[in-house]
Formats: C-alpha cells, structure tokens, sequence
C-alpha cells in the first residue's frame, strides 16, 4: 500500500509511503489533477503542493487514494520508516557501485539521524532489521531480473552487487529455498511486488 501524509512541519507536503516507480508518481499526479489539487511537484516519496489542503479536500483525495490502495500516514516515525526503505532502494540501485559504501553510511547520509536509532526505530516498527529488509529487497530484484530473463546470472549477481554468481546463488537460496535456475523455471507465480514486502 502507499501511504500519503500531511506532515505538521511541512503543511504543503505529502509524503507517500512504497512509491517504488514512475507509475506510483503518475497515478497520484491524476489523482491530485481530478481532484483540482494544485501540486508543483511529485517525486518518489513526496508531492509538493501549491497551498495547504482544507479538511475536505484532504478526504476526497484520501477517498480517491483508498481507491487504488493507498493510505495515509500521520506520524514522524512512519515518514523515518519511509526515508529509511527509500535510501535501502536507492542503495540497491547503485548495483557493484554500491560496494564503495557501508549500507549503514549511505541512509545516515540521507537521513540526519545516527544509524544506531535508524536501526532499532526500523526493527521495532517493521520487526526486522534494515540489513533483513535489504536482504529481502535485493533477493527480489534478483528475482525480477531472472523472470524477465535478459541478463546471464553474472551479470545480475553484478547489478545487484553481489560479489559472485556463487554469493548471488548462496544467498537466494538461503531466502527462498530454491536455487536461481529453479526459481527461474518456476517464473513469476513467486514473484512479490516491492510494496508488498
């Protein structure tokens, strides 16, 4: 589900909770653009609104977001979550570039708080560790690279950041019980959308 947010400390902000693609940034824009809700920007994780919403609005645009299974957040901690699973993706995406950071050195340099409270704020909330969750969002991505079956496993243990086909493979099996040429021939049934996880 994707959360949405009036935050006190910025009254023209929304803060989207699991906006994982340009889709997510498209979907809300028509939602705010139905709703005559004038915005000057929507990025992943944030639109910026022209003014501040009234009551009503924020419930008709609530209501249209609930359509599409979005929701909305209202707490400090939850937008800290948020940051934290953004900077996880972000780190991903950095593939073998990513092995010149510590993952817990690159979310302390997007979010201005010290790793050890990023850590146990994130574990108590979402009841798993931020490496877990990593580890989770990583194997899916393996996952969705094998079910569009462009890339030889070497290269995506490298997209990935994995040091080897062999780390690659070890590690994937050690979350899903399968080996990646199985998963492969087992295809997207046992795929999960990133939101979901």
């Amino acid at each position: 589900m994707i959360k949405i947010s009036c935050m006190p400390t910025k009254p023209n902000h929304l803060f989207i909770k699991n906006m994982v693609c340009n889709r997510c940034i498209l979907t809300v824009e028509n939602i705010l653009d139905k709703n005559h809700i004038p915005f000057s920007k929507v990025s992943l994780g944030e639109v910026e609104l022209e003014r501040r919403l009234n009551e009503q609005e924020i419930t008709a645009v609530e209501a249209d977001l609930h359509k599409v299974g979005f929701e909305l957040i209202d707490t400090r901690v939850n937008k800290i979550i948020e940051n934290i699973k953004q900077a996880v993706l972000e780190y991903l995406n950095l593939g073998m570039d990513n092995q010149n950071y510590k993952l817990s050195s690159f979310i302390t340099t997007k979010i201005a708080y010290d790793y050890s409270y990023l850590s146990d704020l994130f574990s108590s909330v979402e009841g798993k560790t931020i490496e877990q969750y990593f580890i989770l969002q990583r194997i899916e991505k393996v996952k969705e690279l094998l079910v569009y079956d462009q890339l030889s496993l070497t290269e995506i243990s490298y997209q990935t950041g994995f040091s080897s086909v062999h780390h690659l493979s070890s590690q994937f099996k050690k979350v899903t019980g399968l080996t990646p040429s199985h998963f492969k021939k087992i295809g997207m049934e046992k795929r999960k959308a990133l939101d979901q996880l």
